[in-house]
């Protein structure tokens, strides 16, 4: 689904990304850990199309396709999602027309005829009920005035909505309660499928306790420098990064 290799990006300037390699199937999960300002947040960025870094070296391979070569709306429309770790706030648009447009958008892309104003209703409510979202969020403009937790529950509730193929979270655990971290982590894993597959990036352990990876990766200084399953994200909570930064030895 896919296929990462060699990426290079920059921003103003300075070099962030120095050469990741990272292969994603369909049906799995992978987690992206590291220590802050390793490369987590702009590796998603660049996936997602922000036009702010400069890939200036290595390919991207998604669904066959060259996704450096698409542009932000082509990436959505292909099934591509990114969780933000701080939500936008979008005054004067309410959060059931943001969702209107996005769902009818995507279906477009996918040839499938626009859900009448019933059905989408009713898809709205079903997916709302798999992050426990409040309804009357509906009518309130998107995030504005949400609180953290309800903010992360709308974009599991907006990933819900689209049906991406491949979901990039973005410390989608920051700030959340214990609770509603539970209330998420459900919501991931109920979307969770053979069709599609979701990039988690964390720094904590305790989100890997609710959403089982495949693999766990630890980024630094802009490369994935070791990767093991779940239980590498149980040793990192237990022992820190110290042990792989000290072996880490840079060209």
């Amino acid at each position: 689904m896919l296929k990462v290799k060699n990426l290079h990006a920059t921003v103003d300037g300075k070099e962030i990304l120095r050469g990741i390699d990272f292969e994603v199937k369909a049906g799995e999960v992978h987690a992206i850990m590291g220590p802050n300002g390793s490369g987590k947040s702009t590796f998603a960025s660049v996936l997602a199309g922000n036009e702010k870094f400069t890939v200036t070296e290595g390919t991207v391979e998604y669904g066959g396709e060259d996704l450096l070569e698409l542009s932000i709306e082509e990436r959505a429309r292909k099934g591509l999602f990114l969780g933000f770790q701080y939500p936008v706030e979008i005054p004067g648009v309410s959060m059931a027309n943001f969702m209107k447009l996005a769902v009818a958008e995507r279906r477009k892309a996918q040839g499938l005829e626009p859900l009448t104003a019933g059905g989408m209703l009713k898809y709205m409510r079903e997916k709302a009920a798999v992050v426990e979202l409040d309804a009357k969020l509906m009518s309130r403009a998107v995030n504005e005035g949400f609180s953290g937790g309800e903010k992360k529950k709308n974009e599991i509730f907006q990933m819900a909505m689209l049906e991406p193929k491949l979901a990039v979270l973005d410390e989608t655990d920051s700030g959340l309660d214990i609770d509603a971290l539970r209330i998420v982590a459900t919501g991931v894993n109920r979307l969770r499928s053979e069709q599609n597959a979701t990039v988690l990036i964390t720094h904590y352990q305790r989100l890997l306790d609710y959403i089982q990876p495949d693999f766990v990766h630890v980024l630094y200084k802009g490369r994935i420098i070791y990767s093991g399953d779940k239980s590498l994200a149980l040793k990192l909570e237990k022992e820190g990064y110290d042990w792989l930064i000290a072996d880490y030895k840079e060209d």
